[in-house]
């Protein structure tokens, strides 16, 4: 017996139709259908704009213990409990959605979701769904909580520009203690990783528009330009391959996180390729080559640079995942380029790599 008394499904492009209880609203959805091992921070995971236009299925068994707190927003309006201002993903599949209990506990799972117009499914063998991933990769699919679909049509999120979804529309500042600038190419930015970057400089975050050109960059005079994490396919993205590219002429440093590492490897002559399932957790291992350390990191991609033949032009190898040696960072010193492609903020998720923040900012404050 469903709980919210009525059904769930998943129907995926193979044919496979998978039935479960029905939670959140009562909609259907296309997306593609990916996993993530995280054992917390759903509410962090479910706003990562780097989800847009995929249904998530949470590998943990039991989501929605601590319920969803209400949204802390800081004084220069960087949220501080959530990664955007909704829900991002198309769908969630768990295994069991529960009711939260915590003291600071707002909205039940349930609750938010359908405040969010998200359907979810409960009641899934996801340990089995995964599998099947594993094994053949990841698969598009319909989420139905409620509704009967009767027509499905194609979904190919390849080719689509999700960023068109997640980028502001206009500038946003962040007012810092500094009379200094940080210019973020929003195409989907994490407000943790804003966090990380305005906690190590206090300087002003200066985000535009994902498919910004230089002049709306250099017209800030920024120290330094992120380009940060954001969702979809980054080989559709020649715009923000040639800003990347122009930015480069005017000599400034330049710090690439998730999408913004493949825009960066795209830019200066590299191959970034779909990856059969790619790394969505918060305890993925990379070792700095350089220095020989290993560090647990957070990750949220289905695109890489899968082997170091495929580095950039002129790059030095900086990290590798040692499960499947997918290169998980790069620098070019002589154009002052750090580039990972794990969050080094990890909200959720270890603080192991927060340093590569002030790594960035000894570049900056050196000039070299």
């Amino acid at each position: 017996m469903c709980k919210r008394n009525h059904k769930g499904f998943l129907y995926l492009e193979d044919g496979t139709i998978i039935e479960g209880c029905g939670f959140g609203s009562k909609a259907f959805s296309y997306g593609e259908v990916v996993f993530t091992t995280s054992m917390y921070g759903y509410p962090e995971l479910l706003t990562d704009p780097s989800y847009k236009g995929q249904i998530l299925i949470i590998a943990y068994p039991l989501v929605g213990n601590y319920g969803i707190p209400r949204m802390n927003i800081s004084k220069n309006g960087i949220i501080e409990n959530f990664e955007s201002e909704r829900i991002q993903i198309n769908g969630l599949v768990v295994s069991e959605e529960t009711e939260g209990n915590k003291w600071n506990s707002h909205l039940s799972l349930h609750e938010w979701l359908l405040q969010n117009g998200i359907p979810g499914i409960s009641n899934v063998d996801t340990r089995s769904l995964i599998k099947k991933i594993r094994s053949r990769g990841v698969i598009e699919g319909i989420i139905s909580s409620g509704i009967e679909i009767e027509n499905i049509s194609s979904f190919k999120y390849d080719e689509i520009d999700f960023t068109s979804f997640t980028s502001p529309k206009n500038v946003i500042v962040h007012e810092g203690e500094y009379d200094e600038s940080i210019v973020i190419v929003d195409c989907g930015i994490k407000h943790g990783i804003i966090k990380g970057i305005y906690d190590t400089f206090l300087y002003n975050i200066i985000r535009v528009p994902c498919k910004s050109n230089v002049n709306d960059i250099i017209k800030f005079d920024p120290k330094g330009v992120v380009f940060g994490n954001g969702p979809g396919n980054p080989n559709l993205l020649k715009e923000v391959i040639d800003t990347y590219n122009s930015v480069l002429e005017y000599k400034i440093p330049i710090l690439g996180i998730c999408l913004g590492h493949q825009i960066g490897t795209l830019a200066l002559g590299g191959k970034i390729n779909k990856m059969k399932f790619g790394h969505r957790a918060i305890n993925k291992p990379v070792i700095d080559v350089i220095t020989g350390n290993s560090y647990i990191t957070t990750h949220n991609h289905g695109y890489g640079i899968l082997s170091a033949k495929d580095m950039p032009k002129n790059a030095k190898l900086w990290f590798v995942d040692p499960d499947d040696s997918t290169v998980e960072g790069w620098i070019n010193e002589e154009k002052r380029i750090l580039s990972v492609q794990f969050h080094p903020e990890a909200r959720p998720g270890p603080l192991d790599t927060t340093w590569i923040f002030r790594k960035f900012k000894k570049i900056i404050q050196k000039g070299g």
